[in-house]
């Protein structure tokens, strides 16, 4: 088998072009390894349908960037990466990918020119699922690290999410006093009324069902930012005595 033949049946297209391309190099390239590749019909039939594939390989690229943010690997965020890839992709695929990312780690990563290329073809949910796991891994051992912190929120800006959006991203992973009002993108300040609107607000943004379309990985990873907003609204009404 190639060395990372898993990732012919994920599928790969636009990202094996532009900075996502040059960075994923020959760890891609040994997809094709000599005696090894797959049959002409396999690949034109796995780039027939290579999104999951193209945000896959992108992932990694930006889970590397913000692993070397603080200038160490913790053996926890590779943990980390590995059950998410095996929770969507399966093992196999998974192992794949813990091996393309340590080649992906020894590069210099052009951010800007990276996150360009993601916000040209990803829609805004896929990007919002994206910095949503960003910050999984950069928490994954026990806390997110202000280098961490920065490398994400310019990952963030670079896609043209909206501020709002990554407070709220952000305050499900960090500790802070009003974390559950910025979770539902409000403040401390807001009146009850606009507490049970915000919630509404959230709950249909994060709903499940709305990613349904984008496959079963975007609806696990959007329930557990539902939850999170629910727990959040729970906790306010619980010091509002609402009911």
């Amino acid at each position: 088998m190639a060395k990372f033949g898993k990732w012919v049946g994920l599928g790969l297209g636009w990202a094996l072009g532009g900075p996502i391309g040059g960075i994923l190099g020959l760890a891609v390239g040994s997809i094709f390894d000599t005696g090894t590749s797959a049959a002409p019909g396999q690949v034109r039939s796995a780039r027939s349908q290579t999104l999951r594939g193209d945000y896959a390989a992108s992932l990694l690229v930006l889970i590397a960037a913000v692993m070397k943010a603080d200038g160490r690997v913790m053996k926890s965020e590779l943990d980390y990466v590995k059950r998410y890839f095996v929770s969507r992709f399966g093992a196999d695929t998974a192992n794949e990918a813990v091996v393309m990312l340590r080649d992906i780690l020894k590069q210099e990563i052009p951010l800007r020119d990276v996150t360009n290329q993601l916000s040209q073809r990803l829609d805004y949910s896929y990007r919002l699922e994206m910095l949503h796991f960003l910050f999984g891994i950069a928490s994954a051992d026990g806390s997110v690290s202000d280098s961490e912190n920065q490398v994400i929120q310019k990952i963030s800006t670079y896609m043209s999410i909206t501020d709002s959006d990554f407070q709220s991203i952000r305050a499900m992973f960090v500790s802070m006093t009003d974390a559950s009002y910025k979770i539902l993108e409000i403040e401390p300040t807001s009146t009850d009324e606009d507490v049970k609107k915000a919630y509404r607000r959230m709950a249909m943004k994060y709903h499940p069902d709305k990613v349904s379309h984008l496959g079963e990985d975007f609806k696990q990873v959007a329930n557990e930012k539902f939850k999170k907003v629910q727990s959040a609204y729970e906790q306010i009404k619980k010091k509002r005595g609402l009911k």
